[in-house]
């Protein structure tokens, strides 16, 4: 620890630690454009400046480390004034249409200006020139919006090793984008939306669909279905100024239903039915391996995570055999919707409107891939992100804090806890392994309050080992074996376990991959901005959400089993594999 003085008082501080994160520490706010927490400090924006005695100009305090008796003024008129020009040079050449932009309200330049005093731009600037990127069924870039803060680069290349982004040229003239000015749709892009989540301003955005579920629901025509994942319970509220991992199952629900939804279902039911046909298939590749002596690919990865799956498709087409057949719950609960649910109304697949809610941008791809359309029509018609849903809301003049709980619909309504949990890195993992455990040994998984706790938590790629023992009779090839799991969260780890494997340093049996921090609790259509406190309290949320549960493991879900009973047959049978699985395909990487 060293002492340094801030403002006239004196603090104790870790050595190595930025000006910036000391003034943190001491609760003392400094704006920033380009920083982002434990990802990136490189002083771009020059917004964070400060003034240290003894040094002639003023420094950027995200790359200032301190140092012992060092002497910091944050607030003084140098600093004040510095920091203006420096927001109105920026604000001059910015695209202004605050009044309809997307995030308006939701923008880190509008906030500092408003903070800095800024009430006028006394620089006319020339304006870059506007170019507006439609290419993706997920993501809508406006290069005139864009302060070249780099947050999107640094994301796309570090956070998830694809570097669809890139800085050209040079001074006025750079340009943040994929190489040579090309739209996304040619270049290697996931979609996975990180890139909109760290903008602070309104160039990189989710492609808005808000209008086609309001001209669906105004259509007397359609019965239009809803569906809501597990991670936006816990983050919804946030735009509605409540505070980050309150859960608002029972106010979203009763809001949907306001907005005239004719059905509201949980993708809770869906994700306990991923869990039911994955486990059963990794069970079923174990057995082929371990008894029949078959080559089958091993490790098995998970296929809910659309981000993941470009990425293998792209990087790794060699490993796609190791991916899990089953659709993603989302899309399972859409092929569901319009068979087994149009069934029950007598209704044609044609005659239902399926929208998703999501944490994520990259689900708007996955529900406009070709193969996702077994019931005969496009499973999913529309995909939400959280944001979406709270912009809708709030055009609907609801009062969502004061809104009463309500339950979700029968009869793909009702989640488990397990299927809670798939918002968190390592839930997915955790779910399967509770069923799969007590299928194989007739008893539930010995970690504490079903917890599995080595797979638990932030760690990019976290590792567990599980010996079966006492195993049921007609799982008795499985007696003794060690059980090697491995989950990891972005891509870049995804890619850093991979290689592992390639290279003989790892060995598992099944792999859990979510492409965004945290898991989809941190997923690129959430409300911004999310740090690592952000996830932390939703992921607390998520496991609270599942532990206050009387149903807390997949096979015990009533409205799952009704519905293999009455309509699927079984895990891995015929009408589920036409309905619930799915391949994939190599992709040329550009």
């Amino acid at each position: 620890m060293i002492n340094i003085t801030i403002d006239e008082k004196i603090y104790s501080v870790e050595e190595e630690t930025s000006v910036l994160e000391a003034c943190k520490t001491a609760g003392i706010k400094i704006p920033t454009l380009c920083y982002l927490e434990k990802i990136q400090a490189i002083g771009a924006c020059r917004v964070c400046l400060v003034e240290i005695e003894g040094v002639h100009d003023l420094v950027a305090s995200c790359v200032m480390p301190v140092s012992e008796d060092m002497k910091i003024h944050t607030n003084n008129r140098r600093v004040r004034e510095a920091r203006k020009v420096v927001v109105e040079l920026l604000l001059s050449e910015h695209e202004g249409d605050c009044q309809t932009c997307d995030r308006n309200e939701d923008c880190e330049l509008q906030s500092i200006a408003h903070d800095l005093g800024i009430r006028e731009i006394r620089y006319q600037g020339e304006k870059a020139p506007r170019c507006l990127d439609e290419s993706t069924p997920a993501l809508v870039r406006n290069s005139a919006k864009c302060i070249a803060c780099r947050r999107c680069v640094t994301v796309c290349a570090e956070t998830q090793s694809v570097s669809a982004l890139f800085p050209q040229s040079r001074g006025f003239k750079t340009t943040i984008g994929p190489a040579f000015g090309k739209d996304l749709d040619t270049v290697t892009c996931v979609q996975c939306g990180q890139c909109s989540a760290v903008c602070p301003v309104g160039a990189i955005s989710e492609r808005d669909q808000t209008e086609e579920v309001w001209a669906a629901l105004d259509d007397p025509e359609k019965t239009v279905v809803v569906q809501t994942a597990p991670a936006i319970r816990a983050a919804l509220g946030e735009c509605f100024g409540m505070e980050p991992g309150t859960l608002v199952t029972g106010k979203m629900t009763t809001a949907l239903r306001r907005m005239e939804f004719d059905a509201v279902f949980d993708t809770n039911f869906s994700a306990d039915l991923t869990i039911m046909e994955e486990g059963t298939e990794l069970l079923t590749r174990l057995k082929m391996a371990l008894v029949d002596g078959k080559q089958v690919a091993l490790p098995m990865f998970t296929s809910c995570s659309p981000g993941w799956i470009q990425f293998m498709e792209y990087y790794y087409p060699d490993m796609l055999p190791n991916l899990s057949s089953c659709k993603s719950p989302q899309q399972m609960m859409g092929a569901m919707v319009k068979t087994y649910y149009a069934q029950k109304l007598g209704k044609k697949p044609e005659e239902l409107f399926m929208v998703s809610v999501m944490p994520c941008t990259a689900k708007k791809f996955e529900a406009a891939r070709a193969e996702m359309n077994s019931s005969g029509v496009q499973d999913v018609d529309v995909v939400l992100t959280t944001r979406e849903l709270g912009k809708m809301i709030h055009e609907a003049g609801i009062d969502f804090q004061s809104l009463e709980d309500s339950e979700m619909d029968s009869p793909l309504g009702l989640g488990t806890g397990a299927a809670d949990i798939f918002a968190n890195t390592g839930g997915v993992m955790e779910a399967a392994l509770r069923t799969a455990y007590e299928i194989v040994t007739g008893r539930e998984i010995p970690f504490d309050n079903l917890h599995v706790t080595p797979v638990v938590g932030m760690d990019g790629i976290k590792e567990a080992e599980i010996t079966i023992e006492g195993v049921l009779p007609e799982w008795s090839f499985l007696e003794g074996v060690a059980a090697k799991v491995a989950v990891a969260h972005t891509l870049a780890n995804a890619r850093a376990l991979i290689e592992r494997i390639r290279a003989g340093e790892a060995e598992y049996h099944f792999i859990e991959v979510m492409t965004c921090p945290g898991g989809c609790i941190g997923g690129g259509g959430q409300p911004r901005i999310t740090t690592e406190e952000v996830r932390k309290a939703r992921m607390k949320a998520i496991y609270a959400e599942d532990e206050g549960k009387t149903l807390r493991k997949s096979h015990n879900n009533p409205q799952v089993m009704k519905a293999y009973e009455d309509f699927l047959g079984e895990p891995l049978g015929h009408r589920s594999h036409e309905l619930l699985h799915t391949k994939y395909f190599e992709k040329e990487r550009v």
